[in-house]
């Protein structure tokens, strides 16, 4: 139930996707100790976007998990934000990350709820 989205302005190749979503996929949950089969991952990239006066290379990350506990957003901001570094080439101060929590009922899957 884990679900990364990725923004970004930079251009991303098919393989460069499929590494960074698999990527993504074992560090979320990883930190989140869910069973990564209930992971989905978006990355919408060459995004018309501008932050801190440019449009310099940038990313907006948005993690919704069902129970995300609020004491590992910073360890998961930090490695969030090294994964679209690393992969992406685009400078840490130049990437926000957005945590969401979402409450149990308000999550379906396979034509029911959490």
């Amino acid at each position: 139930m884990p679900y990364l989205r990725i923004q970004t302005n930079v251009p991303v190749g098919k393989n460069q996707e499929d590494n960074l979503l698999g990527n993504a996929s074992r560090l979320v949950s990883g930190h989140l100790g869910k069973d990564e089969k209930f992971f989905m991952g978006i990355i919408e990239a060459e995004q018309a976007m501008y932050f801190a006066g440019s449009s310099d290379p940038l990313a907006f990350v948005e993690l919704k998990a069902l129970g995300l506990p609020a004491e590992k957003t910073k360890d998961l901001s930090r490695a969030l934000c090294d994964l679209v570094h690393e992969q992406l080439a685009v400078a840490r101060q130049r990437i926000y990350v957005k945590f969401h929590n979402v409450n149990r009922g308000m999550w379906g899957w396979n034509g029911d709820i959490f």
